[in-house]
């Protein structure tokens, strides 16, 4: 079935599940006592468990209720932090009663509204910091018959509480009901309704199906392996990404999930949780990595003992002698000192960061995907992969390249049974991308001779000259933004008086850095010297064509999306 000589190594045994409700009941079966999560309470700082036997219960039980509520074959939105309800819900919904509509809730009120419209839901269960929000919503919205909020003690006005319904589930199914746990599932038909991040324009609601999201979860089992593992959930549990890779794939393998608190709690989750594992994004991960060069910056010494480090552990691998964790043993306290995998996505991560924390004794690998593939399309893998890729593509799909220039960079189409169905009331925009069974993924890539895929940038993002020249801002936002001075940066092309297009790019400074660094003595026109040199550094190490022209310094960083994407609009441009 595979093309095994493309892995290089042998492909992990899975288990097949034709739907999620199957996922977990054999979870349940196999698992048992063992913690699925690991959740904070109000009573108590530190993690307590909560066992695979708990979840099927929970499941059960609020699915039943739901049920029991008239919500059968409803759209039932879910929104707030990663948490124990919110899981959950997803499960409940999806495993017996209708489509569940994640929503991220850092969205504003008129957009949240708009998406609860869009996606035609008659109930939200929702976080009770979203409280007041909802009420608002609700003296608005007449199409949302139900609200549920996941910590409420009693029902109240229009709202009913999460807890009181569990019970109630429970006691139906003491009673006999059935109606949830016999439910039979149609793989076919739309389940999830997940709306795209919509970096620079709307976001559409893509239709996914149990078939979509179980080929997707077999697949990214077979390429890595997550058993006997304790991931910390960082990124937004609403995104595609961080729910089948983060969430439903740890399920399915039998991991222990512990839910972040925030990102300023990062390091004290992962020593508390013992996390082995993290899902990141490239502005977490580079962040990170920066620091700890940083750091080592503001002392000579300490420099020097990092590379020399480095150097040292590197020699004593080839001689099969690993000393990394006790040599860099700062670090890895730094990242919890149990974590031993960072897995990469939502954008392409610089290559040097990667290879950085591997030197440091932390593996870090990269995936690619989108939410119209439920959503991974490749990734690299333990043993066998490359710094610069997105990776392999997964066993079940097909990828090729459209419309190829003379570098071999095209257009990434991708063929496999985690295709969407399609964007909901959205026939011309499905149109667009699903041609001959072939998703038209919107990227531009190439594939080596060895498999890997390379991603180069976003086929609306291409910046093209006047004499035909290809140029990918996301490589010049990678070489720009490897300076210690700099958060972050923005390329874009803009015509010129000849009508040719200039290379233009925008920089956020990191002042924090470059007060510490120089101290009061800092000066605008220093900080100007600094971009200046910088620029210059850049443009000696890359062709004349790609050469960045104009340049601005500001301070504000770019709006984002909640996986930390910069939106590409004109608000975000001076």
């Amino acid at each position: 079935m595979y093309n095994l000589k493309l892995y290089k190594k042998p492909i992990n045994k899975i288990r097949a599940i034709s739907s999620l409700k199957e996922m977990l009941e054999q979870s349940c079966a196999l698992f048992g006592e063992k913690p699925a999560f690991l959740v904070h309470s109000q009573e108590f700082e530190d993690y307590i468990p909560i066992s695979y036997n708990q979840l099927k219960k929970d499941v059960d039980a609020l699915g039943t209720a739901l049920i029991d509520k008239g919500l059968k074959g409803k759209r039932i939105a879910v929104i707030g932090e990663n948490r124990y309800e919110w899981a959950v819900t997803y499960l409940a919904v999806v495993n017996g009663v209708g489509v569940i509509v994640p929503i991220d809730k850092e969205l504003p009120e008129n957009e949240i509204e708009n998406l609860l419209s869009k996606s035609e839901a008659e109930a939200v269960i929702f976080s009770g910091k979203l409280q007041s929000l909802f009420e608002n919503i609700a003296e608005k919205i007449d199409s949302v018959k139900k609200y549920i909020c996941m910590d409420l003690e009693e029902d109240k006005d229009r709202c009913y509480s999460y807890n009181k319904l569990v019970k109630n589930g429970e006691r139906l199914l003491e009673e006999g009901n059935r109606e949830f746990i016999d439910a039979v599932i149609d793989t076919e038909i739309m389940s999830i309704m997940l709306f795209t991040s919509g970096t620079t324009e709307a976001a559409k609601a893509v239709m996914l199906s149990h078939r979509n999201i179980c080929s997707n979860i077999m697949d990214m089992a077979r390429m890595v392996d997550f058993s006997n593992n304790v991931l910390l959930s960082v990124l937004p549990i609403h995104h595609t990404y961080e729910c089948t890779g983060g969430f439903l794939l740890q399920i399915y393998s039998g991991a222990t999930i512990a839910f972040c608190q925030g990102l300023r709690h990062i390091v004290k989750n992962l020593q508390q949780s013992k996390a082995t594992t993290m899902l990141t994004v490239p502005l977490i991960a580079e962040s990170i990595y920066k620091r700890i060069w940083e750091q080592a910056a503001k002392e000579p010494k300490k420099l020097r003992k990092l590379k020399i480090g480095i150097a040292l552990s590197k020699f004593l691998l080839m001689l099969g002698i690993d000393i990394r964790k006790k040599i860099f043993k700062p670090i890895h306290d730094m990242m919890g000192g149990n974590l031993r995998l960072l897995i990469s996505g939502a954008a392409s991560i610089d290559p040097n960061v990667s290879k950085g924390f591997r030197d440091f004794g932390i593996l870090t690998i990269q995936g690619y995907g989108v939410t119209e593939c439920s959503p991974l399309i490749a990734v690299n893998m333990v043993g066998y992969s490359r710094d610069a890729s997105a990776g392999l593509p997964t066993p079940s799909i097909e990828v090729k390249i459209e419309d190829k220039n003379d570098e071999g960079v095209g257009e990434i189409l991708m063929k496999g049974p985690n295709i969407m169905i399609g964007y909901y009331n959205n026939q011309e925009a499905t149109q667009k991308v699903l041609k001959d069974g072939w998703l038209y993924t919107g990227d531009l890539g190439y594939i080596d001779k060895n498999g890997f895929i390379y991603i180069t940038g976003r086929k609306k993002y291409l910046i093209v000259t006047k004499n035909g020249k290809n140029i990918y801002p996301e490589e010049l936002e990678t070489l720009i933004n490897r300076a210690l001075f700099v958060k972050e940066s923005m390329v874009v092309g803009k015509p010129d008086e000849d009508g040719d297009t200039l290379v233009c790019a925008e920089i956020v400074i990191n002042r924090e850095y470059l007060e510490e660094k120089c101290g009061a003595s800092l000066t605008e026109e220093m900080i100007n010297s600094l971009v200046a040199e910088e620029i210059k550094k850049i443009n000696h190490s890359i062709p004349t064509y790609k050469h960045i022209r104009q340049y601005s310094v500001r301070e504000e960083e770019f709006k984002k999306t909640t996986t930390k994407k910069i939106k590409r609009y004109l608000e975000n441009t001076k």
